[in-house]
């Protein structure tokens, strides 16, 4: 089928190339449009706190953002200083609809420190947050200090300031050209060392700017069917240009290959699409199945990234196995002409005769060594990989400077509790008496205050807001929830607040991980064992896989949770945990990309055992003839994604250094060590496949499965 197919596109190459230009510049114009049509916000549906906060927030108004917190301090008695409620209520009418409590709303001590000079207010803002949304923190801050009565120290600080603080001033981020264009610009600087010459070095370009803008399009039909979060812009513009380029560089190199053993170029054509685009079919759906896992999971905006991210790999494949075709078609020889590097430098000769060539020899000469090598490498990763801590940063670890981190300065050395920050509202339902509430929420353990503010009540709804003695993201807070719900158990009230709510989305998102997981190994498997043949292969491929996840994981704890090089490098605390939907995402993209490079590998080896029946000469060749292939695809793909590294906010520096580095350790220790390694000592039995699988995976008895093998010494 792919032989036809390449012979079609051969010849109506023009005819090709003019409807990909046409949709192409379509997709240009869908880009600029489905920017209006992104789904902003997110939701657990069936999670107590997250309902809690959506019952307070269409009752009060408020309810689904984290408070802006207020800090005073004064050298005499800050609770004489009565000017502070009017500083409050300025600021909080920058945006309107605020709700704000503090210790002249209630006349609790709770919002004092012990000393009495400094106090805090909180202020709720309105409304559902989104990514585009703001709560103006500028001008509550300068609304606040302005109205602070002479001589009271006013400072603005709370979650969002100090992510704000974070990420330079800035709450928006990096735009989706910006990261593309530094994306593209550093892959052109690796194609140009990779190929050496012209065509060959835009022609991956090219592929991936028509994969990226076609994408687009799907995407915006997409919009009109269900919604699709913003963060599928990010994902196609990086994963887009990564995978599409990674699918280009497959097939030249596999196209230059049959060139340089004498092919013609519709000859050479066929050969490329025969068994490259067959890798690339299987290496797609790979992705595909990683980021359709996500549907599993009951979270509609996670889902959505599933269904949109799928849409990347499967138009890249489609792009790889025609509008690339004909590309090379229309190039023919011509592909390695305009030499960019000098002639010495180029790439010529067998691969088998070069460096590759040189390190495959020696990994069959020393399987049991270079495989123990490998393994401790991964055992030191993985060691940290399963300490991960899912959880939002704590409030003490955000970087930056400026109002924010001194007003939380303020707060530590007044010994206030940075719970503060995130703190319990309790929703007290159907006319609950919110002062016994706040008693009974008051006795529990891990609870160092909690109020019924007065003017907190609408109908026969009210609240009580209580403040743990931790961080809302420690530890120790985890517990203070648990305990809090139990004690509201049976009573007309529910706890809510946004420490609360990033528990429920753990929750949500680690307690069904499970099904994740078994979803992708065994679709990951199925895929596998019909594409190669084998039993065993698949199982050392998704075994490697998980392996080279937890050691990416151990990365990134060693990094930023424990702060190894995380503040000399990127100005980043030791965070103590990773933000929650980090180690998701990671797994999404990075188990479907780095089985990229299995299938490659994997494809070749089997393709060469097939004509020879010899195990050895199989791995060794396969590894001599795709090992640059395959670190080049990942430094690629590690480029994009270190991009990420440096834009402001510290999510998205544990997002992109953990793809980044997870990559790399994937294609060098993974693919060139242990994968060789572990397949010389499995020896004949990596071809293993019994006649019940055959039938089960529908091999036909043309597709021949050699059942011995010519085993050197």
């Amino acid at each position: 089928m792919l032989a036809r197919l390449a012979h079609l596109v051969a010849r109506r190459r023009f005819v090709v190339i003019g409807i990909w230009a046409a949709l192409t510049l379509f997709g240009a114009f869908s880009a600029s449009q489905v920017s209006k049509r992104w789904f902003e916000s997110f939701s657990i549906p069936g999670y107590s706190s997250y309902e809690a906060n959506q019952k307070t927030l269409k009752i009060f108004g408020t309810g689904e953002q984290a408070p802006l917190v207020a800090v005073f301090h004064s050298d005499g008695d800050v609770t004489k200083q009565t000017g502070i409620q009017r500083a409050v209520a300025a600021a909080a009418k920058v945006n309107p609809g605020s709700r704000t409590s503090s210790y002249f709303s209630t006349g609790s001590r709770a919002y004092v420190s012990q000393d009495g000079h400094t106090m805090f207010a909180e202020i709720y803002p309105p409304k559902t947050p989104t990514f585009s949304s703001s709560t103006h923190i500028d001008q509550v801050t300068a609304k606040l200090k302005a109205a602070a009565p002479p001589g009271v120290q006013a400072h603005l600080t709370g979650r969002d300031p100090l992510q704000e603080a974070a990420s330079g001033g800035s709450s928006g981020g990096p735009s989706v050209l910006t990261e593309a264009l530094i994306g593209g610009l550093g892959c052109l600087v690796i194609l140009f060392f990779v190929f050496g010459t012209l065509p060959a070095v835009l022609m991956p370009i090219t592929v991936a700017i028509a994969s990226i803008l076609n994408t687009f399009t799907l995407v915006w039909i997409l919009t009109y069917i269900t919604n699709v979060s913003i963060i599928v812009q990010f994902l196609i513009a990086l994963v887009g240009l990564g995978v599409a380029i990674d699918y280009a560089l497959l097939m030249i190199f596999r196209f230059r290959d049959e060139l340089r053993e004498g092919e013609d170029v519709e000859t050479a054509l066929v050969e490329t699409m025969t068994h490259a685009g067959r890798s690339v079919i299987v290496s797609g759906s790979t992705v595909a199945v990683g980021l359709l896992s996500m549907l599993v999971l009951p979270l509609p905006f996670i889902r959505s990234i599933g269904i949109g991210g799928m849409l990347i790999p499967t138009v890249s494949v489609i792009t790889a196995i025609t509008l690339l075709p004909a590309l090379l078609a229309t190039l023919g020889t011509r592909i390695n002409s305009v030499r960019l590097l000098p002639k010495r430098l180029v790439d010529r000769g067998h691969p088998e005769d070069g460096p590759w060539g040189r390190w495959a020899g020696f990994v069959m000469r020393h399987p049991g060594p270079v495989a123990t090598v490998g393994f401790a490498i991964v055992a030191l990763l993985v060691f940290y990989g399963v300490q991960l801590n899912p959880s939002e940063a704590q409030a003490k670890d955000f970087p930056g400077k400026g109002d924010a981190i001194v007003g939380r300065q303020a707060l530590a050395d007044a010994h206030i509790s940075p719970g503060v920050m995130k703190p319990f509202v309790v929703l007290v339902k159907n006319g609950g008496d919110p002062k016994a509430i706040a008693a009974k929420v008051r006795q529990v353990r891990g609870v160092e205050g909690a109020v019924a503010p007065p003017d907190w009540r609408k109908g026969s709804n009210s609240l009580v807001e209580a403040f743990p003695n931790a961080d809302g993201a420690a530890k120790s807070t985890r517990g203070t929830i648990k305990r809090v719900r139990a004690e509201l158990k049976g009573t007309n009230a529910a706890l809510g607040g946004v420490a609360g709510e990033d528990r429920d989305f753990v929750a949500a998102v680690y307690s069904n991980f499970p099904y994740v997981l078994g979803f992708v190994v065994l679709l990951t498997f199925l895929l596998l064992a019909r594409a190669f043949r084998s039993i065993v292969l698949p199982i050392k491929a998704v075994v490697l896989n998980l392996i080279s996840l937890l050691a990416a994981y151990g990365i990134i704890v060693f990094i930023f949770q424990d702060g190894h090089g995380s503040k000399a490098i990127w100005g980043v605390n030791a965070t103590h945990s990773i933000i929650p939907w980090i180690p998701l995402m990671i797994f999404a993209f990075l188990y479907g990309l780095s089985m990229d490079y299995e299938v490659f590998m994997l494809s070749r080896m089997r393709e060469i055992y097939d004509e020879t029946g010899d195990t050895v000469q199989a791995i060794s060749l396969g590894l001599a003839r795709t090992g640059k292939l395959v670190t080049s695809a990942a430094l690629v793909l590690m480029f994009a994604f270190f991009v990420l590294s440096s834009s402001p906010g510290v999510d998205i520096k544990q997002f992109g250094i953990g793809l980044a580095a997870g990559i790399i350790f994937d294609a060098t220790v993974i693919r060139a060590l242990l994968v060789p390694a572990v397949m010389r000592l499995f020896g004949r039995w990596n071809w293993w496949m019994p006649d019940l699988a055959k039938s089960a995976l529908f091999i036909r008895r043309g597709e021949r499965v050699p059942e011995t093998a010519r085993e050197s010494a």
